[in-house]
């Protein structure tokens, strides 16, 4: 009864779709809209999406299934929740470097958010409706993100968009949000597609997405996919163990995962139907890189018939995808403090992203008056990037595998997820998954940073 009237206390998702959406919208970011295409181009196409798939498979659905089997177990934050497991032990830290997680995260995430919201507005402007090359494009990209009070006045609006939704709470924040976003988002990316599918010569793009050309694939496209699996679906960063705290006892734990990573890799998939028909339809590269979205993208907007219309649909598009992860990030930290410290929800939602906001500006002036200042030929914003990317995601998300695998064991896991009769019929599948092969593949992903 006291586990039960704590849930209640803290908030509860209030229906099954209410969780998927908002779980989905979680791990549905910037890496499926932004990254996921231009690794794509990078990586031969169809045959770098079949690895992907399979990653997201094999190694993203076992963790985030023992995500949100520990969250709902305990209704506890990352910290909280292996406390309550294996109390005084180091295993904690696994929790503490989950809520830093969501910190750093967020920290820099916001500069980009705040990107995307500014190109909403430049395209209602028509600010960027006259590119004649990606040249030109990225240009204009670079003066905007130098531009030092016009990135911190937006990087401060998308923080204040995150704040304003994670302070009505679960239900009323949250929940209602992301079931308002996330089908919106849906339908701007069919729309999108659509669009794109009907320019000329966008057949070649549809061919280089989905024909796998296994020649071009060696043991680096396999962890580069297994990792943007592994990050694409939020994992290691405790936003799936916070957002699992939140579920009530009657959810059937392995669907809702299923569900969550079909979602999100539906989004990733469609996506890349709207990225590469467009690309091949203007006669440019799938191998842009990081620049496709915000300097070769509004090039293509400018060349296609309503093409205004489509850029403001885009960069909405982005701009979505951005805050529905955002406020994963920030509930993260905040259920850290209203459980260990006790706060009021509006105490550690003010304090907690004014403190997240200011650690972040360094990284929005990155680009600007800091470019210059570099430690290892690094920015602030690429070392915020790098330490939370590159360490804190995979080992929390090796360690979680490790923790649920061989501490606190599959058997106790189980047991949790097939609470009130559900059905877990894979279950010997994703014991051996978590057990063995998971924290391995994450283990090399993380090594291969180095080399």
């Amino acid at each position: 009864m006291v586990r039960s009237n704590h849930k209640n206390s803290r908030g509860l998702w209030n229906t099954r779709l209410g969780f998927i959406l908002a779980a989905s919208g979680s791990a549905v970011g910037l890496g499926n809209i932004w990254k996921f295409p231009y690794i794509v181009g990078q990586n031969g196409g169809g045959a770098f999406v079949l690895i992907y798939i399979l990653c997201t498979i094999a190694i993203g659905l076992p963790i985030m299934l023992a995500e949100f089997t520990i969250g709902r177990k305990t209704s506890l934050n990352p910290v909280g929740a292996f406390q309550s497991l294996k109390s005084g032990t180091h295993w904690v830290k696994i929790g503490y470097m989950g809520v830093l997680a969501g910190f750093f995260i967020l920290s820099f995430y916001a500069v980009v958010g705040g990107w995307t919201l500014a190109y909403v507005v430049k395209a209602f402007t028509h600010t960027i409706s006259n590119f004649s090359s990606p040249k030109e494009a990225g240009q204009f990209f670079g003066s905007f993100i130098s531009n030092t009070w016009e990135v911190l006045v937006y990087q401060a609006l998308f923080m204040g968009i995150c704040v304003g939704i994670v302070l009505r709470g679960i239900q009323g924040g949250i929940e209602r949000a992301c079931k308002i976003l996330m089908p919106t988002l849906v339908i701007i990316l069919i729309l999108l597609m659509f669009r794109a599918l009907t320019l000329p010569g966008a057949m070649a793009g549809v061919e280089f997405y989905l024909k796998p050309d296994f020649s071009k694939v060696g043991p680096q496209t396999i962890l580069i996919a297994l990792g943007q699996a592994f990050f694409s679906l939020s994992l290691g960063m405790g936003c799936m163990l916070t957002y699992g705290s939140y579920l009530p006892e009657r959810e059937n734990l392995a669907s809702a995962t299923v569900y969550v990573v079909i979602f999100d890799t539906m989004i990733a998939l469609l996506v890349g139907m709207v990225i590469f028909p467009a690309v091949f339809a203007m006669g440019l590269q799938p191998t842009e890189g990081p620049s496709l979205v915000f300097s070769v993208l509004p090039t293509v907007f400018v060349s296609i018939p309503f093409g205004n219309l489509v850029s403001i649909i885009f960069f909405a598009l982005l701009a979505i995808a951005a805050i529905t992860s955002g406020i994963s990030l920030l509930e993260v930290v905040v259920a850290y403090f209203i459980d260990q410290r006790k706060w009021s929800r509006k105490k550690a939602v003010l304090i907690t992203s004014t403190i997240i906001f200011s650690f972040g500006v360094p990284s929005g002036l990155s680009f600007g008056v800091l470019s210059d200042v570099k430690v290892f030929d690094m920015t602030f914003f690429d070392h915020v990037d790098n330490f939370a990317s590159n360490y804190l995601l995979p080992l929390g998300g090796m360690l979680t595998a490790i923790f649920v695998g061989w501490i606190w064991g599959t058997k106790s896991a189980e047991e949790e997820i097939e609470k009130n009769e559900a059905k877990f019929r894979w279950r010997n599948t994703w014991g051996f998954l978590i057990r063995y092969i998971t924290p391995i593949a994450v283990f090399l992903v993380f090594c291969a940073k180095f080399f």
